[in-house]
């Protein structure tokens, strides 16, 4: 019976060393599309950078999991009225 326990810690060990971390989406690079598409690659990266301005100001803010989406939404609307 310990062998049998010893082979299944192993093998989840294997398993959760295999499984890739989960990532945030990459930024879009826009010299790296069609030239025809390299404006709405443009406008998709700065609404990346916008986004992750203020996500990290909501980790920065300590907000909590249950309001981020609040804190993140207002963080935007922040953002466009200023522009």
């Amino acid at each position: 019976m310990e062998a049998h326990l010893k082979q299944f810690i192993i093998v989840t060990a294997i398993a959760l060393a295999a499984t890739a971390p989960a990532r945030s989406q990459a930024l879009v690079d826009p010299n790296k599309v069609a030239p025809e598409y390299r404006e709405a690659a443009e406008k998709r990266r700065a609404e990346q950078m916008r986004q992750r301005e203020c996500a990290l100001k909501a980790d920065l803010d300590k907000v909590l999991p249950r309001d981020r989406t609040v804190y993140l939404n207002h963080c935007l609307e922040t953002i466009a009225a200023k522009q």
